[in-house]
């Protein structure tokens, strides 16, 4: 769709500015350890499984997004190049709906980094025309679902699974 190997740099709701990118192969290491500062808790939120470490298959979609239907962003902390989050764009064939999941490492939590990084997961959507944006999230994870209900997400129950709420945006 169009070149987004850098955006322009974010800044927080507590002034943290953020250099954000697309992520590639080479970011595969760097991700692992990003994985590993995320707590454990929210790493489960994430992935909704419990494990140590991010696997492969968990690990794939965030190094080999396609820049079009899937987009997976890196955000670095511009004062000293940290990795504090990370953001996946996924959208549906016919472009029509989106998944989108936010993680940020645990000593960045509440400092608006996922605030930065969901509004940045919604303007990517609507440039590719996306309708509806969801997440799904663990009905545990009280956090993100208080965040993105206050950004506008609506929920609404996951047929199937009880411990699992989708939360949705709908442009337009």
């Amino acid at each position: 769709m169009n070149d987004i190997a850098t955006l322009s740099p974010l800044t927080t709701r507590t002034g943290i500015r953020l250099d954000v990118r697309a992520a590639t192969e080479a970011d595969a290491s760097a991700l692992t350890a990003f994985f590993d500062r995320v707590s454990a808790e929210d790493r489960r939120f994430r992935f909704l499984v419990a494990a140590e470490h991010i696997n492969h298959l968990q690990l794939d979609p965030l190094i080999h997004a396609d820049h079009y239907r899937s987009e997976s962003f890196l955000a670095f902390d511009h004062a000293n190049g940290e990795l504090v989050g990370s953001a996946l764009l996924a959208c549906d064939t016919q472009m029509d709906t989106a998944e989108i999941a936010v993680s940020v490492c645990s000593n960045y939590k509440g400092k608006g980094v996922g605030w930065a990084l969901l509004d940045l997961l919604g303007q990517e959507a609507e440039k590719r025309g996306v309708r509806r944006v969801i997440s799904i999230e663990s009905r545990d994870n009280h956090a993100a679902i208080e965040l993105e209900r206050e950004k506008g997400f609506t929920p609404e129950p996951f047929d199937g699974d009880a411990t699992l709420v989708i939360l949705s945006k709908t442009f337009r």
